[in-house]
Protein backbone atom coordinates (compact mmCIF):
# COMPACT_ATOMS: atom_id res chain seq x y z
CA UNK A 1 0.00 0.00 0.00
CA UNK A 2 2.77 2.54 0.63
CA UNK A 3 3.89 2.05 -2.75
CA UNK A 4 0.34 2.85 -3.71
CA UNK A 5 0.28 5.82 -2.02
CA UNK A 6 3.24 7.17 -2.95
CA UNK A 7 1.90 6.56 -6.85
CA UNK A 8 -1.17 8.63 -5.61
CA UNK A 9 0.93 11.64 -4.52
CA UNK A 10 2.59 11.80 -8.15
CA UNK A 11 6.30 12.62 -6.95
CA UNK A 12 7.17 12.78 -10.85
CA UNK A 13 4.77 15.65 -10.87
CA UNK A 14 6.82 17.85 -8.50
CA UNK A 15 8.45 19.01 -11.51
CA UNK A 16 5.76 21.45 -12.09
CA UNK A 17 6.88 23.35 -8.97
CA UNK A 18 10.03 24.36 -10.70
CA UNK A 19 7.80 27.47 -11.64
CA UNK A 20 7.98 27.99 -7.59
CA UNK A 21 11.90 28.68 -8.44
CA UNK A 22 11.32 30.27 -11.55
CA UNK A 23 11.79 34.07 -9.89
CA UNK A 24 14.83 33.22 -8.01
CA UNK A 25 16.38 31.86 -11.21
CA UNK A 26 15.64 34.77 -13.46
CA UNK A 27 16.44 37.21 -10.44
CA UNK A 28 19.61 35.55 -10.04
CA UNK A 29 20.92 35.24 -13.70
CA UNK A 30 21.79 38.42 -14.71
CA UNK A 31 23.37 39.28 -11.31
CA UNK A 32 25.51 35.51 -11.43
CA UNK A 33 26.49 37.20 -15.13
CA UNK A 34 27.78 40.93 -13.75
CA UNK A 35 29.63 39.74 -9.96
CA UNK A 36 29.62 36.29 -10.21
CA UNK A 37 28.25 35.84 -6.67
CA UNK A 38 24.47 34.71 -5.74
CA UNK A 39 22.57 35.28 -2.85
CA UNK A 40 22.22 32.36 -1.32
CA UNK A 41 19.54 33.34 1.47
CA UNK A 42 17.29 33.71 -1.45
CA UNK A 43 18.13 30.35 -3.16
CA UNK A 44 17.56 28.56 -0.02
CA UNK A 45 14.21 30.53 0.40
CA UNK A 46 13.00 28.86 -3.10
CA UNK A 47 13.95 25.49 -2.24
CA UNK A 48 12.01 25.75 1.01
CA UNK A 49 9.12 26.79 -0.92
CA UNK A 50 9.69 24.23 -3.23
CA UNK A 51 9.52 22.17 -0.93
CA UNK A 52 6.54 22.99 0.97
CA UNK A 53 4.62 23.59 -2.23
CA UNK A 54 5.58 20.09 -3.25
CA UNK A 55 3.94 18.14 -0.31
CA UNK A 56 0.77 20.32 -1.02
CA UNK A 57 0.57 19.47 -4.35
CA UNK A 58 0.60 15.98 -3.42
CA UNK A 59 -2.23 16.63 -1.07
CA UNK A 60 -4.52 18.12 -3.97
CA UNK A 61 -3.33 14.85 -6.18
CA UNK A 62 -4.78 12.51 -3.50
CA UNK A 63 -7.76 14.85 -3.06
CA UNK A 64 -8.35 15.10 -6.58
CA UNK A 65 -8.39 10.99 -6.55
CA UNK A 66 -10.40 10.61 -3.68
CA UNK A 67 -13.01 12.89 -5.29
CA UNK A 68 -12.92 11.32 -9.01
CA UNK A 69 -12.72 7.76 -8.03
CA UNK A 70 -15.50 6.39 -9.40
CA UNK A 71 -15.11 7.84 -12.73
CA UNK A 72 -11.55 6.95 -12.31
CA UNK A 73 -12.99 3.44 -12.71
CA UNK A 74 -14.95 3.94 -16.25
CA UNK A 75 -11.72 5.75 -17.53
CA UNK A 76 -9.64 2.93 -19.54
CA UNK A 77 -6.11 4.04 -18.25
CA UNK A 78 -6.80 5.98 -14.54
CA UNK A 79 -8.92 2.67 -13.36
CA UNK A 80 -5.39 1.38 -12.47
CA UNK A 81 -5.02 4.30 -10.19
CA UNK A 82 -4.34 2.95 -6.36
CA UNK A 83 -7.36 4.23 -5.23
CA UNK A 84 -9.71 3.37 -8.08
CA UNK A 85 -8.15 -0.04 -7.85
CA UNK A 86 -8.48 -0.17 -4.38
CA UNK A 87 -4.66 -0.71 -3.89
CA UNK A 88 -5.08 2.24 -1.63
CA UNK A 89 -8.01 2.48 0.91
CA UNK A 90 -9.68 5.30 1.25
CA UNK A 91 -9.16 5.97 5.20
CA UNK A 92 -5.59 4.96 4.17
CA UNK A 93 -5.81 8.20 1.36
CA UNK A 94 -7.64 10.77 3.31
CA UNK A 95 -5.12 10.50 6.53
CA UNK A 96 -2.29 11.03 3.99
CA UNK A 97 -3.74 14.02 2.36
CA UNK A 98 -4.26 15.45 5.61
CA UNK A 99 -0.40 14.80 6.41
CA UNK A 100 0.95 16.21 3.58
CA UNK A 101 -1.29 19.28 3.86
CA UNK A 102 -0.37 20.19 7.73
CA UNK A 103 2.97 19.64 6.80
CA UNK A 104 3.10 22.20 4.27
CA UNK A 105 1.19 24.82 5.90
CA UNK A 106 3.75 24.12 9.13
CA UNK A 107 6.75 24.76 7.13
CA UNK A 108 5.10 27.60 4.81
CA UNK A 109 4.45 29.36 8.52
CA UNK A 110 7.98 28.97 8.58
CA UNK A 111 9.11 31.35 5.49
CA UNK A 112 6.41 33.78 5.63
CA UNK A 113 2.54 35.33 5.85
CA UNK A 114 2.60 36.14 1.90
CA UNK A 115 3.95 32.33 1.25
CA UNK A 116 1.61 31.12 3.33
CA UNK A 117 -1.17 32.72 2.11
CA UNK A 118 -0.33 31.82 -1.75
CA UNK A 119 -0.62 28.38 -0.39
CA UNK A 120 -3.60 28.65 1.35
CA UNK A 121 -4.64 30.19 -2.04
CA UNK A 122 -3.35 27.53 -3.70
CA UNK A 123 -5.68 25.20 -1.74
CA UNK A 124 -8.77 27.21 -2.18
CA UNK A 125 -8.59 27.01 -5.45
CA UNK A 126 -8.24 23.27 -5.92
CA UNK A 127 -11.01 22.78 -3.63
CA UNK A 128 -13.18 24.95 -6.06
CA UNK A 129 -11.63 22.79 -9.16
CA UNK A 130 -12.24 19.49 -6.83
CA UNK A 131 -15.90 19.90 -6.28
CA UNK A 132 -17.19 22.44 -8.80
CA UNK A 133 -15.20 24.23 -11.25
CA UNK A 134 -13.85 21.12 -13.33
CA UNK A 135 -17.40 20.60 -14.58
CA UNK A 136 -17.49 23.43 -15.92
CA UNK A 137 -15.81 23.61 -19.83
CA UNK A 138 -12.79 26.04 -19.84
CA UNK A 139 -12.85 27.36 -16.25
CA UNK A 140 -11.59 24.12 -15.56
CA UNK A 141 -8.39 24.91 -17.32
CA UNK A 142 -8.56 28.87 -16.14
CA UNK A 143 -8.43 27.04 -12.54
CA UNK A 144 -5.33 25.00 -13.51
CA UNK A 145 -3.65 28.17 -14.70
CA UNK A 146 -4.32 29.99 -11.88
CA UNK A 147 -2.22 27.27 -9.46
CA UNK A 148 0.75 27.48 -11.98
CA UNK A 149 0.29 31.95 -11.47
CA UNK A 150 0.39 30.74 -7.59
CA UNK A 151 3.76 28.92 -7.86
CA UNK A 152 5.31 31.81 -9.26
CA UNK A 153 4.28 34.29 -7.14
CA UNK A 154 4.94 31.58 -3.70
CA UNK A 155 8.43 31.61 -5.39
CA UNK A 156 8.55 35.33 -5.30
CA UNK A 157 7.50 35.49 -1.31
CA UNK A 158 9.62 32.55 -0.80
CA UNK A 159 12.81 33.67 -1.95
CA UNK A 160 11.77 37.39 -0.93
CA UNK A 161 12.39 39.01 -4.76
CA UNK A 162 9.91 40.46 -7.04
CA UNK A 163 7.90 38.44 -9.62
CA UNK A 164 8.79 39.63 -13.16
CA UNK A 165 5.25 40.35 -15.33
CA UNK A 166 7.03 38.68 -18.22
CA UNK A 167 7.28 35.37 -16.17
CA UNK A 168 3.31 35.92 -14.95
CA UNK A 169 2.68 36.15 -18.62
CA UNK A 170 4.38 33.61 -20.00
CA UNK A 171 3.38 31.50 -17.04
CA UNK A 172 -0.13 31.57 -17.40
CA UNK A 173 0.03 31.25 -21.31
CA UNK A 174 1.96 28.10 -21.13
CA UNK A 175 -0.45 26.79 -18.17
CA UNK A 176 -3.56 27.19 -20.71
CA UNK A 177 -1.27 25.92 -23.79
CA UNK A 178 -0.28 22.91 -20.83
CA UNK A 179 -3.92 22.33 -19.83
CA UNK A 180 -5.89 22.62 -22.82
CA UNK A 181 -3.21 20.48 -24.46
CA UNK A 182 -4.46 17.75 -21.51
CA UNK A 183 -8.51 18.30 -22.73
CA UNK A 184 -7.42 17.88 -26.32
CA UNK A 185 -5.27 14.63 -25.35
CA UNK A 186 -8.71 13.01 -23.73
CA UNK A 187 -10.86 14.00 -26.09
CA UNK A 188 -9.07 12.59 -28.29
CA UNK A 189 -8.28 9.55 -26.09
CA UNK A 190 -12.31 9.04 -25.55
CA UNK A 191 -12.95 9.49 -29.59
CA UNK A 192 -10.37 6.54 -30.08
CA UNK A 193 -12.02 4.71 -26.69
CA UNK A 194 -15.57 5.31 -27.43
CA UNK A 195 -15.86 6.03 -23.31
CA UNK A 196 -18.11 8.60 -23.15
CA UNK A 197 -17.75 8.66 -19.35
CA UNK A 198 -14.28 9.03 -18.56
CA UNK A 199 -14.93 12.82 -17.78
CA UNK A 200 -18.37 14.62 -17.98
CA UNK A 201 -17.25 17.77 -18.90
CA UNK A 202 -15.54 17.05 -21.85
CA UNK A 203 -19.12 17.06 -23.50
CA UNK A 204 -19.23 21.04 -23.03
CA UNK A 205 -15.86 20.88 -25.14
CA UNK A 206 -15.97 21.48 -28.77
CA UNK A 207 -12.76 20.28 -30.22
CA UNK A 208 -12.18 22.69 -33.13
CA UNK A 209 -12.19 25.40 -30.61
CA UNK A 210 -10.06 23.18 -27.78
CA UNK A 211 -7.42 22.73 -31.19
CA UNK A 212 -7.70 26.85 -31.62
CA UNK A 213 -7.01 27.52 -28.04
CA UNK A 214 -4.22 25.10 -27.73
CA UNK A 215 -2.71 27.05 -30.94
CA UNK A 216 -3.33 30.23 -30.00
CA UNK A 217 -1.74 29.88 -26.89
CA UNK A 218 1.08 28.00 -27.80
CA UNK A 219 1.91 30.73 -29.70
CA UNK A 220 1.43 33.70 -26.96
CA UNK A 221 4.08 31.50 -24.75
CA UNK A 222 6.59 31.51 -26.94
CA UNK A 223 5.61 35.41 -28.44
CA UNK A 224 5.79 36.88 -24.49
CA UNK A 225 9.20 35.11 -24.67
CA UNK A 226 10.46 36.23 -27.76
CA UNK A 227 9.55 39.58 -26.35
CA UNK A 228 10.70 39.30 -23.20
CA UNK A 229 14.15 38.31 -25.47
CA UNK A 230 14.22 41.60 -27.58
CA UNK A 231 12.92 43.83 -24.14
CA UNK A 232 16.02 46.79 -23.70
CA UNK A 233 16.09 46.25 -20.35
CA UNK A 234 16.70 42.21 -20.48
CA UNK A 235 19.09 43.07 -23.31
CA UNK A 236 20.82 45.40 -20.58
CA UNK A 237 20.76 42.60 -17.54
CA UNK A 238 21.89 40.08 -19.35
CA UNK A 239 24.49 41.76 -21.63
CA UNK A 240 23.67 39.98 -24.66
CA UNK A 241 21.63 40.87 -27.69
CA UNK A 242 21.23 37.06 -28.94
CA UNK A 243 18.96 35.62 -26.06
CA UNK A 244 16.36 35.12 -28.81
CA UNK A 245 18.21 32.16 -29.99
CA UNK A 246 17.01 30.12 -26.94
CA UNK A 247 13.44 30.62 -28.15
CA UNK A 248 14.04 28.09 -31.29
CA UNK A 249 13.78 25.30 -28.34
CA UNK A 250 10.88 26.90 -26.84
CA UNK A 251 9.12 27.14 -30.24
CA UNK A 252 10.42 22.97 -30.53
CA UNK A 253 9.03 22.08 -27.08
CA UNK A 254 5.73 23.38 -27.67
CA UNK A 255 5.49 21.53 -31.58
CA UNK A 256 6.44 18.40 -29.77
CA UNK A 257 3.62 18.74 -27.23
CA UNK A 258 1.26 19.22 -29.68
CA UNK A 259 2.46 15.95 -31.14
CA UNK A 260 2.12 13.88 -28.15
CA UNK A 261 -1.18 15.60 -27.81
CA UNK A 262 -2.30 14.48 -31.16
CA UNK A 263 -0.66 11.02 -31.88
CA UNK A 264 -0.42 9.16 -28.45
CA UNK A 265 -4.21 8.37 -26.98
CA UNK A 266 -2.81 5.56 -25.30
CA UNK A 267 -1.07 7.95 -22.60
CA UNK A 268 -2.51 8.53 -19.60
CA UNK A 269 -1.73 12.35 -19.77
CA UNK A 270 0.86 14.02 -22.36
CA UNK A 271 2.06 16.10 -19.54
CA UNK A 272 2.82 13.44 -17.78
CA UNK A 273 4.21 11.60 -21.09
CA UNK A 274 7.02 14.60 -21.63
CA UNK A 275 8.66 13.33 -18.43
CA UNK A 276 9.02 10.38 -19.98
CA UNK A 277 9.76 11.72 -23.96
CA UNK A 278 13.09 11.38 -24.97
CA UNK A 279 12.80 14.24 -28.03
CA UNK A 280 10.95 16.29 -25.55
CA UNK A 281 13.61 15.66 -22.54
CA UNK A 282 16.24 16.48 -24.99
CA UNK A 283 14.35 19.75 -26.46
CA UNK A 284 14.43 21.27 -22.60
CA UNK A 285 18.42 20.29 -21.93
CA UNK A 286 19.21 22.08 -25.41
CA UNK A 287 17.43 24.76 -24.26
CA UNK A 288 18.95 25.22 -21.08
CA UNK A 289 22.26 24.67 -22.62
CA UNK A 290 22.11 27.09 -24.91
CA UNK A 291 20.20 29.64 -22.70
CA UNK A 292 23.59 29.36 -20.31
CA UNK A 293 26.35 29.43 -23.22
CA UNK A 294 24.59 32.63 -24.60
CA UNK A 295 24.69 34.36 -21.19
CA UNK A 296 28.21 33.50 -20.37
CA UNK A 297 29.55 33.25 -23.48
CA UNK A 298 27.77 35.48 -26.07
Amino acid sequence: MIRGLVRTMRPHQWVKNLFVLAPVVYYELPRVHDTGAVHVDKILGALAGFACFSLLASAVYVLNDIVDVEADRSHPVKKNRPIASGVVSMKAAKLAMVGLAVAALLGGSGIGWLFLATLGGYIVNNIAYSFGLKRIAYVDVLSIAVGFELRVLAGSFAADVPPSHYLLIVTFALAMFLGLGKRMHELVQQEKSGNAKSRKVLEQYNKSAVHALLLVSGVATVGTYVVYTLDPHTRAQFGTDYLIGSAVFMLLGVLRFVQLVRNSPEAESPTEQILRDVPFITIGVLGAASLVAIVYLG
